[in-house]
């Protein structure tokens, strides 16, 4: 099954998920101009992350496609962050895990994603990434520690600088856990501080998506 959903987050932004089935060989003839995807696919990955990472690239063209009639290429600055060349206004983000691909495409705007699989490994991570009190706010859930670690993914692909300390400069409000909500996150700079909402959803049984257009 590939395309899964599209959903409007508003009249100029797209999210998008793919439940990926399909192998290499049936995903390239979905990408368009395939010589310049060939150049950049990542050669010696294993099948799953060379699945994966068309996936995103298929998933993020059909997202434009819906917005706009421009054609681009899809690349990657310094940060790994990707863009499309030919529409420097626009934002797009892309994120996968397990079976799931997930984008998002919007105009004029920065934006961030990220999709996890609920594992009990974000309990053994929590003091890599969590503050003190983002670790007693989540306590032995989860599932919680998972939507943190995906919020702080999604704030961190929102601003595309390396070297952030997710414990110390990508903080999250005490939140109660639903089924899908928002999230008060801040990103603390040198020199500035920022808040940014961030919505999560549970798109998939064991999976948390997490999402912040700008």
């Amino acid at each position: 099954m590939p395309l899964h959903s599209l959903t409007p987050l508003s009249g100029q932004a797209l999210l998008g998920l793919w439940q990926l089935t399909e192998p290499p060989e049936a995903l390239w003839p979905l990408l368009p101009q395939p010589l310049h995807y060939t150049a950049r696919f990542p050669q010696g990955r294993h099948e799953d992350r060379a699945r994966q990472w068309l996936a995103g690239r298929v998933l993020a063209h059909q997202l434009l496609r819906e917005l706009t009639d421009a054609p681009a290429t899809l690349h990657n600055d310094a940060n790994g962050r990707p863009f499309f060349a030919e529409l420097p206004a626009w934002g797009v983000s892309l994120s996968h895990s397990g079976e799931w691909v997930a984008a998002v495409v919007a105009r004029d705007a920065a934006v961030g994603i990220d999709i996890e699989l609920e594992r009990p490994k974000a309990l053994k991570l929590a003091p890599r990434f969590l503050s003190e009190a983002e670790r007693a706010d989540a306590g032995s859930d989860a599932a919680k520690h998972s939507v943190y670690w995906s919020a702080k993914e999604t704030l961190y692909k929102l601003h595309s600088r390396r070297g952030l300390v997710f414990k110390e400069q990508l903080l999250l409000d005490p939140f109660r856990l639903r089924e899908a909500g928002v999230l008060t996150g801040h990103l603390l700079l040198e020199n500035s501080r920022s808040q940014h909402q961030i919505h999560y959803q549970r798109p998939a049984p064991d999976y948390v998506l997490t999402y912040c257009v700008e």
